[in-house]
């Protein structure tokens, strides 16, 4: 079942109510989606059908936009203001402007937030030179006509706390080559040596080798790279930036529903560690609140098709089914996801922490399939 909450009524004495003062942001990103290591499986998206299906979507070139200019948003007279200006968010997992990281970095860019990167170390180069040479400049495009800019690009691997983890092999192979100082440990030094602080961390990583096998074929070492890869890089992350994190501050991370319903194909561990994601959410959420006044929060997506995801090898069908399924007949893009991040890691979201939110046109509610051929007979 879904993650629950008990929610009690509490009569308290009255007091003032203290407002943020800021400038309405409410961007919508194109969908995109991520890929290799740096990709959540299920973070995908369908232009084709986004396109189709969509009717509030207009279509810039090969990407999918639905926006409202902030020129327009800071009129105030679309709802409640989404201000980041002067916060500096560290998002571990953009690899190309194809994810949900991607999708994230956009709406808190949009927002005002200063936006550091963390990128997978065999991925690095040919994601800097996108950068450089102007390939991903169409995608950096904000509602205000701006690009997001990236201040810096660190070289990554989640998989590693410090350099005494590193084995021979990874320390000696060429796509490591040329790149220094990329350990979790490492990278939370380096931002804290070029920036001092960060207010939010963003986790937007997952990988399982055997992501195409059922359970019951799983090796150990599959699973637990799985395991190691897509949920306790999470807290590896949060253990090392926590130091560095600004008291109020916010993390977010990124979860599917196979962690609670069996989604048959979606194997080799990943609802596992999805499963952990999202046991561990709750209790970093305590942990890190009293530690450090930090939030912790995870967003569970629906099906939106990335390259990382074609490796489970019915993404499509996945697409279709929540299509036909969910309560909100529509297709999910990568922006909504982007946005309800964005507001998550907002002040207006202050006391929200330890919660799954579900940016999944509410397809997580359905205990029957609308399209099951037995509804028809």
């Amino acid at each position: 079942m879904g993650a629950s909450a008990t929610f009690s009524m509490q009569i308290a004495a009255a007091r003032p109510c203290i407002s943020n003062s800021a400038r309405v942001s409410t961007s919508k990103i194109a969908p995109l989606a991520r890929a290799s290591f740096c990709g959540s499986y299920h973070a995908i998206a369908s232009p084709k059908l986004l396109s189709s299906r969509s009717p509030m979507t207009v279509s810039t070139g090969k990407f999918i936009t639905r926006a409202m200019s902030q020129d327009t948003a800071s009129t105030g007279s679309n709802g409640l203001p989404i201000d980041l200006r002067g916060k500096r968010a560290f998002i571990a997992g953009i690899a190309d402007d194809n994810g949900y990281g991607w999708a994230i970095a956009k709406a808190l860019a949009a927002a005002g937030a200063e936006i550091l990167v963390g990128t997978w170390v065999p991925a690095l180069n040919i994601f800097e030179t996108s950068l450089r040479r102007g390939k991903f400049d169409e995608s950096r495009k904000l509602p205000n006509g701006s690009l997001m800019k990236i201040t810096k690009v660190y070289p990554l691997d989640a998989v590693f706390d410090s350099p005494e983890d590193v084995p021979e092999d990874i320390k000696t192979n060429k796509r490591y080559a040329g790149s220094s100082n990329w350990t979790v440990k490492e990278v939370a030094e380096l931002v804290k040596n070029d920036f001092g602080t960060i207010d939010i961390l963003v986790h937007s990583l997952a990988n399982g080798p055997e992501v195409s096998k059922p359970l019951l074929e799983t090796s150990r070492k599959g699973y637990l790279a799985a395991i190691s890869a897509s949920s306790y890089s999470f807290v590896s992350l949060l253990q090392h930036f926590l130091p560095i994190m600004n008291p109020g501050g916010a993390t977010l991370s990124l979860t599917y529903i196979a962690s609670e319903r069996t989604i048959p194909g979606y194997g080799g561990g990943m609802s596992s560690a999805k499963a952990a994601l999202e046991s561990d959410t709750r209790v970093l959420a305590f942990e890190a609140g009293r530690k450090g006044n930090i939030r912790v929060n995870t967003i569970s997506a629906g099906p939106l098709g990335s390259r990382a995801a074609k490796a489970i090898g019915f993404i499509e069908k996945m697409i279709d089914y929540s299509y036909a399924n969910a309560p909100i007949k529509k297709e999910l893009s990568a922006d909504e996801v982007g946005n309800a991040a964005a507001f998550l890691v907002s002040p207006l979201a202050s006391a929200v922490t330890g919660s799954v939110v579900y940016v999944d046109n509410g397809l997580h509610t359905m205990g029957l399939a609308m399209d099951s051929p037995t509804l028809a007979l």
